[in-house]
């Protein structure tokens, strides 16, 4: 069947996932963050998690998350979403509980929090977007920035003597005995976004069963921060960002 048998006919090829909210969103054009709230909205959907499911958004681009994807949802303070996360799973352990967090609000604020609650095994999802920089306040450097990557706080390049080396957080995440499951995705591509959306349901599924933590990373664009087109963005990432923050399973007790 052809494009024009497909629109005669009427079939219906794609639609807005049920669970998302129809509003336009507040993200800029070819960030990688609507793309990630797409697939949290079919997963959860096609798992039947409609009225189970807890999410725990902190400050940060991802802050607003609770306006687009149609579930209960906490906000919690910069940094501490994995601390809010264990209490509203401990207290409803038979809920789907997640946070969504950036790199600066993961690596930075929240390191402490994040570290802990994964050594300690809660039975949450952590879905953490690494795009090397403060996107929301600016563009400032963040733990996660690149050596070499100019920021509005580093405009000649982050310098290791002054600025130290990028925080590759999710490797350490994967050697904590409480994690079951840490993964590096991207959702740059179809092909890397059905892997993306793949990972997060088998995340999902060990937390309902308790298995411990998992870790999604998404390493993700941001085409304002970084002062590039959406195309251009996505074509750095795959030459710098894949170089530090490889793609593929980091660990997999499952």
């Amino acid at each position: 069947m052809n494009h024009d048998d497909i629109i005669k006919q009427g079939t219906k090829v794609y639609s807005r996932p049920r669970l998302m909210d129809d509003r336009n969103m507040h993200y800029c054009p070819g960030c990688s963050h609507g793309v990630v709230h797409k697939l949290v909205s079919e997963v959860l959907d096609e798992m039947g998690l409609e009225n189970d499911a807890i999410g725990v958004a902190p400050v940060g681009c991802a802050v607003f998350a609770y306006h687009y994807i149609d579930i209960d949802w906490i906000e919690a303070a910069h940094g501490r979403a994995p601390a809010v996360a264990t209490a509203a799973k401990r207290l409803n352990p038979e809920r789907m509980v997640f946070t969504y967090q950036g790199d600066g609000d993961l690596a930075a604020i929240g390191t402490a929090e994040t570290i802990h609650a994964a050594n300690r095994g809660e039975n949450i999802v952590i879905i953490f977007i690494n795009n090397g920089i403060y996107g929301m306040t600016g563009g400032q450097m963040a733990p996660t920035t690149l050596e070499g990557m100019k920021t509005a706080t580093t405009p000649y390049g982050r310098r290791v003597d002054l600025n130290g080396y990028p925080l590759n957080i999710t490797p350490l995440l994967a050697q904590l005995p409480g994690t079951c499951y840490v993964t590096r995705q991207s959702v740059h591509t179809a092909a890397t976004t059905r892997k993306c959306k793949n990972a997060l349901k088998k995340a999902f599924k060990a937390s309902m069963e308790g298995r411990g933590t998992a870790v999604v990373e998404v390493v993700g664009t941001c085409s304002s921060g970084w002062k590039m087109s959406p195309a251009d963005a996505n074509k750095w990432m795959e030459q710098h960002m894949f170089e530090a923050y490889p793609p593929g399973d980091l660990k997999d007790t499952l």
